[in-house]
């Protein structure tokens, strides 16, 4: 069996702290470190829940093979 790293986090809508598989993560990349962020859908309340990603955030969901968008700026 294959193990699946897990990451716990709080829902910002009903302040429950869930468990969630990393599969149900989706990490947004910005221009910078401020335009980064997380999401995942909370299984408890169903809220679409959106939380900054700094460095440490980043590196351990881009580790654990977190689907990753990065998001490039319009042309001008």
């Amino acid at each position: 069996m294959e193990d699946v790293t897990r990451f716990k986090v709080y829902c910002s809508e009903c302040r429950e702290k869930v468990d969630l598989p990393a599969e149900d993560f989706r990490l947004t990349l910005g221009r910078t470190q401020a335009q980064s962020y997380y999401s995942f859908g909370c299984p408890l309340c169903g809220a679409a829940v959106r939380k900054p990603a700094g460095e440490k955030i980043v590196a351990a969901l881009t580790a654990a093979g977190v689907r990753t968008m990065r998001l490039v700026p319009a042309e001008g």
